[in-house]
């Protein structure tokens, strides 16, 4: 790990909690800002670290501030303005945005940061709440090398895997492809599930044996046996991949690229919602084939 530095964590929701926790374990000086600061108090209490009552406060004399937080206009709101981070960050410090937001937004605070001489990296995560908190998150990131070469030995503190993929922009839109991924994934495995069971299989036997073969993948594994036993209350909500695959579709619109799986499962998805399941995890999608 890299020599202490003082470092911000703007947002402690489910994934960015755990996450600040692992750089407060690996001896950086770290300072929380959350927009519930009973949140915030939470996490000090439980860790070794201060709470900042603004994003501008959390990221006076930071080396880099990591923000994750909900969505393109929650990041803008603490970057920008008279509160938000970037009015009080020195020249050569950094933005590492962790949210799963669009390119769109990680082109245009790159450009604002580097009218500061303040670096930026689109970093999306992928790995949910378990891998937050065993800090074994895949992270993709997007930016200029220098400023990812600064920002990795930081972000190894609760990741897997790191890697630049390309300049801003490009970690939001391997993230795109990472949700496409898992939505097609999802409902393959659902209607899998749900045909195994009206088939009147032996479901655990079945998965212990497809997962050692082609079939077999992280959502399987990790999600397989839970979806048998109609347990959702954890892992990725609904209501953020609804929004993640919102961001793919409006981003596919653009590129004139075909996601017509993903536009399926967005809207089975919102059945899902309209079921009460807003909160629920992503396995969820077989709850509407029962």
């Amino acid at each position: 790990m890299t020599t202490s530095k003082r470092v911000a964590f703007i947002g402690l929701g489910v994934m960015g909690f755990s996450m600040a926790r692992h750089l407060s374990t690996a001896s950086h000086d770290v300072v929380v800002y959350n927009r519930s600061t009973a949140k915030a108090e939470e996490w000090v209490k439980e860790n070794v670290g201060s709470l900042a009552l603004t994003p501008a406060e959390a990221a006076e004399r930071a080396e880099i501030v990591f923000i994750c937080v909900g969505n393109d206009d929650d990041v803008r709101s603490v970057v920008s303005g008279d509160e938000g981070a970037l009015s009080v960050m020195a020249p050569g410090s950094l933005i590492v945005d962790h949210t799963t937001a669009s390119a769109t937004l990680a082109i245009e605070l790159s450009q604002l940061c580097a009218q500061h001489e303040v670096g930026f990296v689109d970093a999306p995560i992928s790995g949910g709440q378990a891998g937050a908190e065993n800090g074994a998150l895949t992270v993709m990131c997007g930016g200029e090398e220098r400023w990812f070469e600064l920002a990795k030995p930081f972000i190894a503190a609760y990741s897997q895997a790191c890697n630049l993929i390309g300049s801003s922009g490009a970690g939001q839109l391997t993230k795109m492809v990472n949700q496409i991924c898992i939505a097609g994934l999802l409902q393959g495995l659902s209607e899998a599930l749900e045909f195994g069971r009206r088939s009147g299989l032996n479901l655990d036997l079945v998965l212990e044996t497809i997962s050692r073969g082609a079939a077999g993948s992280w959502q399987m594994e990790n999600r397989g046996s839970t979806m048998i036993r109609d347990e959702f209350d954890f892992g990725f909500a609904v209501d953020w991949m609804r929004k993640d695959l919102g961001i793919v579709i409006d981003e596919a619109g653009r590129l004139g690229a075909s996601v017509q799986v993903t536009e399926l499962v967005d809207s089975f998805y919102e059945e899902v919602q309209a079921a009460g399941g807003g909160r629920w995890d992503t396995s969820s999608l077989i709850t509407r084939l029962r």
